[in-house]
């Protein structure tokens, strides 16, 4: 059963969790306990290990789908059509001892194809379970990467609509024109004048209005989401930490039972989040490692115990963290604090009202012995990428550089040597601007537009150009509204047709 991270709502299934999102009375939906995995039984498995994995874990948590369902879902998702990989997340050798795991093999060159392409799935199915006769509008707030992973997998889903936002002006023009060039029947994309945390803030200030959810019942509309707020997204994500870890057992890089480190680029803490309940579950972690850009209020907060959102926004040139209010850590705190969710309204609340909380010194002691946080400056992002090419002759792009450059330092304050795993959020090819400057030079891509650079990119690293992003410049631009970031709430009402 699920619960709410403040108390507020009575206990729902795995399906109603997934087709709800959010808590309806405000707050997160959380597993009321974590399962356990047995170790031994996944050092075992041969074949197909990504879905193998995944139908495993998928089943412990979702125990009101039917093992033919959540089989289904794996087959549906994690295939050859939608991953250009085998092994869907492969692990690649950096230098001894430390490894990349590549997130961005799926249809959207990010991360997020890891969830987003299992989870229409999901719901659909939850749908069929708790007989909704409403046809579901999933609302999303991107910082660059979910809203196109969202739209490619929800789109054409029949009973679905889905309406995307994202700061105009605040993603890359390939992270744009991927969502403004998608087709599809439900699909709707709306660029908002403001970063993303407006975005998010209003797209929970809609989940959490229940006047305006019961005008959307009686027109035939209930809401769910596909952030990482909602229980359906964060749950494929456990799966890769998992796989991972196996890759290395089996390719001899690490002995069963050896602790590793994960070093996680972290804007909205879903993903950490993730590797955290790995770690609950029972997979040997020794330590996760939170990287920051230069908008660190988690690399502050995991140093101070004060998380304060009352700071400059920074426009920096690894979007998708462009982040200053970090939904999962309402998860985290729930979790690492055994379920007080007194204190997470307390400090909720205080957020809301003051854009700051405080949590206290036995939380505080809690999370630091198994977190540790750390940031990059855009200077160092570029300088790490550079280093890293001309060094190991491998192309990170700018997310996951700042992860290696957080490693960097977390190596050198604390001369930790544990094997270390650095998440690969986005392939290179989708910050191809950063990416080629930091290599060649800032001269090597002034006047040139983002597509002739992506050509550069390709033959300077050996690398194919990502599908994702091959003649992207050619599809014609469908969704051209832009909103105030007060208007959002409009913006549902106009799309849905609601006066």
């Amino acid at each position: 059963m699920y619960i709410s991270t403040r108390g507020n709502y009575e206990k729902v299934t795995a399906s109603q969790a997934v087709k709800l999102g959010m808590v309806p009375t405000g707050g997160l939906f959380v597993p009321e306990t974590i399962p356990e995995i047995n170790m031994d039984e996944l050092y075992k498995i041969e074949g197909d290990l990504y879905q193998e994995v995944a139908k495993r874990i998928l089943k412990l948590y979702l125990d009101d789908y039917t093992q033919e369902e959540i089989d289904d879902c794996v087959k549906n998702a994690y295939n050859a059509a939608n991953f250009d990989h085998r092994s869907m997340a492969p692990v690649v050798k950096l230098k001894e001892g430390t490894y990349i795991l590549e997130l961005w093999h799926g249809p959207t060159a990010a991360f997020k194809d890891m969830a987003l392409q299992i989870m229409p799935y999901f719901l659909s199915k939850a749908i069929g379970k708790v007989n909704s006769e409403k046809e579901v509008v999933i609302l999303v707030a991107t910082s660059g990467d979910t809203g196109k992973a969202a739209l490619e997998g929800f789109k054409n889903v029949p009973g679905i609509k889905i309406i995307v936002f994202f700061p105009h002006n605040g993603v890359s023009k390939v992270q744009e024109l991927q969502m403004t060039t998608t087709d599809g029947n439900n699909t709707y994309v709306v660029a908002v004048k403001g970063n993303f945390d407006d975005c998010q803030s209003a797209v929970k200030e809609i989940f959490a209005d229940g006047k305006f959810k019961k005008i959307l019942a009686e027109q035939g509309y209930e809401l769910s989401s596909a952030n990482s707020i909602n229980w359906g997204r964060l749950l494929p994500q456990i799966i890769y930490y998992f796989t991972a870890y196996l890759e290395l057992v089996k390719n001899g890089e690490v002995v069963p039972g050896e602790k590793i480190n994960f070093v996680v680029p972290t804007g909205n803490f879903g993903n950490i989040l993730a590797g955290w309940y790995a770690l609950k579950m029972g997979l040997p972690v020794h330590r996760l490692i939170c990287a920051s850009n230069e908008n660190k209020v988690l690399t502050d907060f995991f140093n101070t115990g004060v998380y304060d959102s009352n700071r400059e926004f920074i426009q920096t040139n690894s979007p998708s963290m462009d982040i200053l209010i970090s939904s999962n850590l309402e998860r985290f705190l729930f979790e690492i604090t055994g379920h007080h969710w007194k204190k997470i309204n307390q400090w909720m609340g205080d957020l809301k009202t003051t854009g700051k909380f405080i949590v206290d010194q036995e939380t505080k002691d809690a999370i630091d012995r198994i977190l540790t946080g750390g940031f990059a400056t855009e200077e160092e992002t570029l300088a790490t990428i550079k280093k890293v090419f001309e060094n190991e002759g491998y192309t990170l792009d700018t997310h996951t550089a700042v992860a290696v450059k957080v490693h960097d330092q977390y190596v050198q304050n604390t001369g930790d040597k544990t094997k270390t795993v650095i998440d690969s959020t986005a392939s290179p090819f989708k910050f191809n601007s950063s990416v080629l400057e930091a290599i060649e030079g800032k001269e090597a891509v002034q006047g040139k537009d983002e597509f002739a650079v992506v050509e550069e990119l390709s033959k300077l690293s050996g690398m194919p150009i990502h599908r994702a992003l091959k003649d992207l410049d050619k599809k014609p631009v469908l969704h051209k509204t832009v909103c105030a970031k007060d208007e959002i709430k409009k913006a549902v009402e106009d799309i849905l047709g609601i006066k």
